[in-house]
């Protein structure tokens, strides 16, 4: 499964395709498949999306734990969490 995620050009928040736009929530992202590349290039150009880049994820969560972190919000101030549900494990 691959993930689609970059910073919101207006506010700087960490965004997730989700098929049809943009969202703050990884729960709404979807499967980009093998059209990762070209829907970066056409959501840059249009400038919706900044330092986009493709997330290997499994089960709708990335993998690795700098995407994990990036999906949940901090992890020292739980309060400023942006998706309170995700669980970030300990290493």
């Amino acid at each position: 499964m691959k993930l689609l995620t970059g910073n919101d050009l207006k506010s700087g928040l960490v965004i997730w395709w989700t098929g049809d736009g943009w969202s703050p929530r990884v729960e709404g992202a979807v499967d980009a498949g093998d059209q990762g590349e070209s829907i970066l290039a056409v959501e840059e150009a249009a400038r919706r999306v900044n330092a986009s880049y493709i997330v290997d994820a499994e089960g709708g969560m990335p993998v690795h734990i700098k995407e994990r972190v990036r999906a949940a919000g901090p992890t020292v101030r739980a309060d400023l969490a942006v998706n309170p549900d995700i669980v970030i494990e300990k290493a």
